[in-house]
């Protein structure tokens, strides 16, 4: 070998080592099985940084996503159950892909090419994320995984024509990414063979000074930048009205501390949900690329949390009906007010609302959201 030749080959070595110490891993496990035997698995992206995200195929759902504090310490800031028991018996949506509606239709019924649809009643008298059974109960298929400069999960659920009332064979996908910088993304396709409906979004509980501490969330600075939100009946199901947020308990165009009037019995809002539980307007249509939809920062941990995606709209749940009867993965109770939710998406009840927009899927057509979970260190004030 040349002399040349053999420092091309260090520097290709060389390359190579770099690449590999900077490259993320992926591992998979078994996690359970539902009651009729089916085998759930759960994979774990990790990269360099040393943060680490579980997904599982139940539900394409968050089990944990465990991320340094300002100190180097590590906690584990989504909530959830630390087997498979928890899921089943007291799901609460915990990390899961909700849909294939995600958000309330009211009295569980819509119009679709001039015909009426009724899906199953969920949450009093609306449907909630998709039915009695959504996609957050549903084993999905495990497609694939890599690593690499991004560790990624492809999943795949095949809802059948019928399923839940809604019409049409809708084939999802989710994808989630872990990257070198500190960004978990998903990526949700859905296609159809006949017109249907389709608003999916993820509903992981967060909680940045790591789920079951004694602090909650209240205490964590909230930021939406949104000129306006949509108000809502005793229900939960929107009045069709974009309400301005200046002067109100929903103004978070600036950091705020979300316990700062989450309580206001003043607000009638407020008063229906018992908390937040409402849809801020972002913008009126999607967009082309993500945009920042939501920041939060945990003053004492440092960690920050800042939510971007292409939809509208973001629901911001204050974890308001945690009510101590869950124990989660360290043993803690969850409490109200110990996690909060934020899920972007097109906004609720969007079938019976014209001046929302549409969330209708032909065939041909391709939906996509995707949402990216950027986590950082905020330095101490």
């Amino acid at each position: 070998m040349t002399r040349t030749a053999s420092r091309i080959a260090a520097l290709l070595a060389t390359v190579a080592a770099t690449a590999a110490a900077h490259a993320t891993t992926v591992a998979q496990r078994r996690f359970g099985q539902l009651p009729d035997g089916t085998a759930i698995a759960a994979v774990t992206l990790t990269n360099t940084a040393g943060m680490r995200v579980t997904i599982l195929t139940l539900g394409a759902s968050v089990q944990s996503v465990i991320v340094p504090d300002r100190a180097g310490h590590f906690a584990d800031v989504a909530l959830g159950y630390p087997d498979i028991a928890g899921y089943v018996a007291k799901p609460n949506f915990f990390g899961a892909t909700v849909g294939r509606v995600a958000n309330r239709i009211a009295k569980g019924r819509f119009t679709l090419d001039g015909k009426s649809y009724a899906v199953p009643l969920s949450d009093g008298p609306n449907s909630l994320h998709g039915g009695t059974k959504g996609f957050d109960k549903v084993a999905w298929q495990l497609v694939s995984t890599a690593a690499g400069p991004t560790a990624t999960v492809v999943l795949r659920y095949v809802s059948p024509d019928g399923d839940q009332g809604y019409p049409g064979i809708l084939t999802t996908t989710a994808t989630y990414a872990l990257d070198e910088a500190g960004a978990l993304s998903v990526d949700y396709r859905a296609t159809t063979d006949r017109p249907t409906i389709v608003n999916l979004s993820n509903h992981t509980y967060w909680n940045l000074s790591g789920e079951g501490s004694a602090n909650g969330a209240m205490g964590e600075r909230l930021t939406i930048p949104a000129e306006a939100y949509s108000p809502t009946d005793a229900t939960a199901i929107p009045t069709g009205e974009f309400r301005a947020v200046a002067g109100t308990a929903f103004d978070f165009r600036t950091p705020r501390v979300i316990g700062d009037r989450v309580r206001d019995a003043t607000d009638p809002q407020l008063r229906y949900g018992r908390g937040y539980d409402h849809n801020w307007v972002v913008s009126r249509t999607r967009t082309a690329a993500p945009r920042l939809m939501a920041r939060v920062e945990d003053p004492a941990s440092g960690r920050v949390l800042e939510i971007l995606s292409d939809q509208p709209g973001i629901q911001f749940y204050s974890g308001n009906f945690l009510d101590g009867t869950i124990v989660g993965k360290a043993g803690h109770l969850y409490r109200e007010g110990d996690a909060i939710v934020l899920e972007p998406q097109m906004f609720p009840d969007t079938p019976n609302h014209p001046e929302f927009g549409s969330v209708r899927l032909a065939p041909g057509q391709t939906y996509a959201n995707r949402i990216v979970f950027r986590f950082s260190i905020a330095p101490a004030h």
